[in-house]
């Protein structure tokens, strides 16, 4: 792809434009959103990630149409994924829910400026070195076997990063929120609230994520541009679809092996790809590998869209079936009760 220089600015200035207003209209009333309205803006990221598909589709052809499709699924499902930890980490740090959208709000944007220096680092190392897809492959590898052996992250399972340990112990706080400052004065002190926590939390975790999620969609597409919108698309939604699913995430109980199936399709689509510009002289010879494929993009867009499919049929299959059998059986209505046994019968007396 071909992208003038006033399409990224363009597409930056709007970015930026988006969350300003964000961040205007929730600092000026901090508030739990309803249904509706997290609905409401979710139906239109979501109309704007498939009409900007579609245009990169019309304009650029088939193929970097499909591109960006196939890394937006990624990344939103990544994503959704993503939403387990912050449910527990507005839990852990006891996050009143009118505040809690600004805190989502805070950490998504410290996300997208993470994952743009992440995104062009790994446009530079794929530019310079070819093996880098030898690197991504296994490490995504790695990943979905890890992923698969965790499963569904519980509650009590998670624990702050070292770097979130360090501030809480090395700078006051105060004992309770402040609406939604950072920082207040007290008693002749500056101190931090728990907010600026809960977004430093939220932004690291972030970070933990964007190491396995830029690698995979650079298995999809090797366009910065394709991988930045992906990712502003993905991410900006993220924080109705917190609010709107809320406790129906417990409902995918399978998402963590979906995900890891995923991954390593991913990686292994990534090896084959190294191999096909092998340029490592201690693998055939320095020669690409002739009977390596490339799978193309349709295929690739047509697995994720399976996988998940079928990991959110068989989640939803099963927390249904697990519902209905831990219910307490209870006898037809208009038919009497069972009869009392003989040992029942003389214990009650007459």
């Amino acid at each position: 792809m071909n992208i003038p220089g006033w399409v990224w600015l363009a597409t930056l200035v709007i970015t930026i434009g988006v969350l300003v207003v964000d961040v205007v209209v929730i600092g000026r009333r901090p508030h739990e959103p309803s249904m509706k309205e997290c609905g409401r803006y979710l139906a239109v990221y979501i109309s704007g990630a498939v009409l900007f598909g579609t245009g990169v589709l019309v304009f650029s052809g088939p193929r970097y149409g499909g591109e960006f499709f196939a890394g937006w699924l990624t990344e939103y499902s990544l994503s959704v994924d993503n939403l387990f930890i912050f449910i527990i980490i507005m839990s852990k740090f006891a996050v009143p829910r009118q505040y809690q959208q600004t805190a989502l709000m805070v950490g998504i944007v410290m996300a997208l400026i993470m994952r743009g220096i992440f995104i062009a680092l790994g446009a530079a190392a794929i530019n310079q070195f070819s093996w880098i897809f030898y690197v991504f492959g296994a490490f995504l590898i790695y990943t979905a076997i890890k992923l698969a052996q965790e499963g569904q992250v519980e509650e009590e399972e998670y624990e702050e990063n070292r770097f979130i340990k360090t501030v809480e112990r090395r700078f006051p706080a105060t004992d309770g929120y402040r609406g939604v400052k950072l920082l207040v004065r007290e008693n002749g002190r500056r101190l931090m609230t728990p907010m600026l926590i809960v977004m430093l939390a939220l932004g690291t975790t972030d970070l933990l994520f964007a190491v396995d999620s830029i690698p995979a969609i650079y298995g999809l597409t090797r366009e910065p541009y394709l991988v930045l919108t992906a990712n502003i698309f993905a991410l900006m939604g993220l924080r109705q679809l917190y609010f709107l699913l809320g406790g129906l995430l417990q409902r995918l109980v399978y998402l963590s092996y979906g995900l890891s199936v995923l991954l390593l399709f991913i990686g292994v689509k990534l090896v084959l790809h190294a191999m096909h510009e092998n340029e490592l002289p201690f693998i055939n010879g320095g020669e690409h590998v002739e009977w390596a494929p490339e799978i193309p993009i349709w295929l690739s867009l047509t697995t994720i869209v399976g996988i998940l499919g079928v990991t959110a049929v068989l989640s939803l299959l099963k927390t249904h079936r697990d519902n209905h059998g831990d219910a307490p059986a209870e006898p037809p209505a208009g038919e009497p009760d069972a009869e009392p046994t003989a040992g029942e019968a003389n214990r009650a007396g007459p």
